[in-house]
């Protein structure tokens, strides 16, 4: 397995600072722009064309008032940052449990890496992490995609009753590319074969051109509360290496939010129940 170091600094230019406090505290906060959603002190600094210092200090601020996070690995946007468009819904911690197993992700396999939840029809990008390679992907941390058109997304849906999914894709379904499913008839089709793969998603040149990404849902007392998928170059990843590190990470992420969740009756979806805890071997789920 190949290990990517994440820190890839374009340098640039320093530009005289701004002098307004308020300019400075955007010009770091647009740093978390997508490109990835962990950035080092060097990052930060390099994409905001700020001095060092200067960044030091406003992070640290910008720390304590939650519109960034500090941990190990980077900074990366806070609670206050990512609850903008509405209630967080329990999604601080989410990140929180996922977020160990994200970068376990990344480090074991060098691809992309990241969390969803399902608002309305779309899926709400939480967390990516992946390096420099990150910018080669569209996602962005608080970005939204289709979720019938990715893995993480689709591994959500897959645990929603059919009545459900009818509800949320009343309209029309935009294509992205020529293999985008377009149709509530395609949709159903696709989620029974991820129920069949015990929860395990997959996307092909769906929501962009040459991705290839395996997702698999986080699972609560109630059913899907998120998505986790890793991408990587449609040309290059093997789905049959990286699918049981997704359905694994999915996993530990539940029993980290939900410890005594086994013991407990699932009550989920329709399609829940059809979904097994212990999924067959994964050369026959990469080839169903």
């Amino acid at each position: 397995m190949t290990i990517i170091d994440s820190g890839d600094v374009t340098r640039v230019p320093k530009r005289d600072v701004p002098p307004s406090m308020v300019e400075r505290m955007t010009l770091i906060l647009d740093a978390f722009d997508g490109r990835a959603s962990r950035l080092t002190l060097e990052e930060v600094a390099g994409r905001s064309r700020l001095p060092r210092s200067t960044v030091h200090r406003i992070l640290h601020q910008l720390v304590q008032l939650n519109w960034v996070e500090h941990a190990a690995f980077g900074y990366c946007l806070g609670g206050r940052a990512l609850g903008l468009g509405g209630g967080d819904g329990g999604r601080d911690e989410i990140r929180a449990a996922a977020a160990p197993l994200l970068h376990e992700l990344h480090l074991q396999t060098g691809m992309v890496v990241h969390l969803t939840v399902l608002e309305g029809g779309d899926s709400l990008y939480l967390d990516k992490v992946g390096g420099r390679f990150a910018a080669q992907f569209p996602s962005r941390v608080g970005g939204r995609g289709p979720a019938y058109a990715t893995a993480g997304g689709k591994s959500i849906l897959a645990l929603l009753s059919p009545e459900t999914v009818e509800s949320l894709y009343r309209r029309p379904m935009r294509g992205y590319t020529d293999r985008t499913i377009t149709s509530l008839t395609a949709l159903h089709v696709e989620l029974n074969r991820i129920r069949q793969r015990n929860g395990l998603a997959f996307e092909r040149g769906e929501s962009a051109r040459g991705v290839a990404c395996a997702g698999a849902a986080v699972r609560g007392p109630d059913g899907p509360v998120a998505g986790v998928s890793l991408c990587g170059d449609q040309r290059t990843t093997r789905l049959e290496r990286v699918a049981p590190l997704v359905l694994d990470a999915a996993r530990e992420v539940s029993l980290s939010l939900y410890p005594d969740q086994e013991a407990r009756p699932r009550r989920g979806g329709a399609g829940t129940s059809n979904i097994s805890s212990h999924p067959m071997p994964v050369n026959r789920l990469v080839r169903a």
